[in-house]
């Protein structure tokens, strides 16, 4: 296949692409791939396979072509193909919640010698290493990653850009509890959209109502939650985007929880939960699980709320992103003390144990009754590496339950600083400067009654 032919087979399949009939598109592609021996030409069809594997949420394949795209610039020994090459690669590695790889090629982006893609995809390269720190839960780094992109949108009038900014600084700050400036960039997006939109892809529609709906529910605007999120589905079931269509089906979910509609709200998840397991989506997966552990907290089905969080925990430490799972532990055990104390049911301790070698300093009598230190085998080194926040989490008890712990829990917490913060006892005993707990929290304090284990978990 020659030049020409190439070239047409190409804009053949954008045309049957833009049509939405991905499938025939795709065709198309891989038999130009197959049969075609221009260079110039197998680099454009394997940019175009790459993002129509990544609209469809089929990130693994988009990886496989995103290398074979490396290979091939490097054929061609044009720093430009070489930047975008890597820049598709960097993107692959995103959608599959490698944050890491990915902004280690984005470094490699904006190392390679200056170029005349650089200018018009750098912009993109500071997108890509943004939402990579985001997913890190590296905030700081984030937002700058954020600002110099929304600096080569606007130096470069590139409003499509700018429309993908802003609905990342949306993700950014509803992450940070801001939530009016989560529905502000969303909406600026969607402005966007509108003023310069008419050629756009209607994902750009799509994108820009889905984050406007997840801030809208945020700030308890359920019903313009609904109506956002309703038009970004149909464009996702329009155009067959699975990622967009899980992270909806999440978002109809935790609208549905916050109307307190909970037997409409758990198979919204497990929906968006199928899809994001399906497409890997891995960080997509702590959301929903998380989503599914403050339903069954509102049903007062305690063990299985826990169960559900610690695998978002084991999820969100294998992706990177522990404050995630932590800020999301947190949430879901806030309510713990008002539902647990009434039957003296077990709940456990979400943390995972970790404990220096020595014993810990002195502290009150109550110290002497702590169960024994859990084995160094079953410590978990990686607790001190949990962010900088503080997390809490109750364990009601009643007397004779004490000896049913699990060995694992069974055992003194302690912060990175090694301080003990364990308390074994009534409710009116606490180790650490948190406040006591009472009656509010599901007990009583005094010599006759149950005793309260008070964990505080902080890094």
């Amino acid at each position: 296949m020659g030049q020409d032919q190439t070239k047409q087979q190409i804009e053949k399949g954008l045309q049957l692409y833009q049509s939405n009939q991905t499938e025939k598109a795709l065709q198309v592609w891989m038999k130009v791939l197959e049969k075609s021996s221009d260079l110039m030409g197998r680099f454009r069809v394997l940019g175009c396979l790459v993002t129509a594997h990544s609209e469809m949420g089929r990130y693994k394949e988009m990886l496989k072509f995103a290398v074979v795209q490396i290979d091939t610039a490097r054929e061609l020994e044009d720093a430009d193909f070489l930047l975008e090459s890597y820049l598709n690669l960097a993107r692959s590695n995103e959608k599959l919640c490698e944050f890491h790889k990915t902004i280690s090629y984005c470094k490699t982006c904006l190392g390679l010698p200056g170029t005349r893609a650089g200018a018009q995809l750098g912009g993109q390269v500071s997108l890509s290493m943004g939402n990579a720190f985001l997913g890190l839960s590296v905030f700081q780094k984030a937002l700058e990653s954020f600002e110099k992109a929304l600096r080569y949108a606007h130096n470069n009038d590139d409003a499509m850009l700018e429309c993908r900014v802003c609905c990342s600084l949306g993700s950014f700050y509803a992450q940070v509890k801001d939530y009016e400036k989560a529905l502000f960039f969303p909406c600026k997006a969607a402005e966007l959209v509108n003023d310069y939109g008419k050629g756009w892809s209607l994902k750009y529609r799509a994108m820009s109502q889905y984050h406007m709906a997840v801030a809208y529910r945020l700030l308890g605007h359920l019903g313009s939650a609904m109506e956002c999120c309703e038009e970004s589905m149909k464009i996702a079931l329009q155009h067959g985007d699975r990622p967009l269509q899980a992270l909806c089906l999440l978002c109809f979910a935790d609208i549905h929880r916050s109307r307190g509609d909970l037997e409409t709200a758990f198979p919204r998840y497990d929906s968006a939960m199928s899809i994001m397991t399906e497409i890997g989506n891995r960080l997509g997966q702590v959301q929903a699980l998380l989503g599914v552990a403050k339903c069954w907290v509102a049903r007062k089905t305690l063990d299985k709320a826990l169960d559900v969080i610690e695998r978002a925990q084991d999820l969100a430490e294998e992706v990177g992103n522990k404050q995630r799972a932590a800020a999301g532990t947190a949430g879901a055990c806030r309510e713990v003390p008002r539902v647990c104390g009434g039957d003296g049911a077990l709940l456990r301790p979400v943390w995972r144990v970790h404990r220096r070698e020595e014993q810990p300093a002195a502290g009150p009598a109550l110290l002497p009754h702590l169960p024994p230190q859990v084995p160094a085998k079953q410590r978990d080194p990686e607790l001190s590496q949990l962010p900088p926040l503080i997390h809490e989490a109750w364990l009601c008890v009643t007397p004779g339950s004490r000896c049913g712990l699990p060995p694992r829990r069974s055992c003194s917490f302690s912060t990175a600083h090694w301080r003990p913060i364990y308390s074994w006892g009534s409710c009116q005993h606490v180790v650490t400067t948190a406040r006591a707990l009472g009656p509010a929290h599901g007990c009583s304090p005094g010599p006759s009654s149950p005793p309260c284990l008070f964990v505080l978990c902080s890094s």
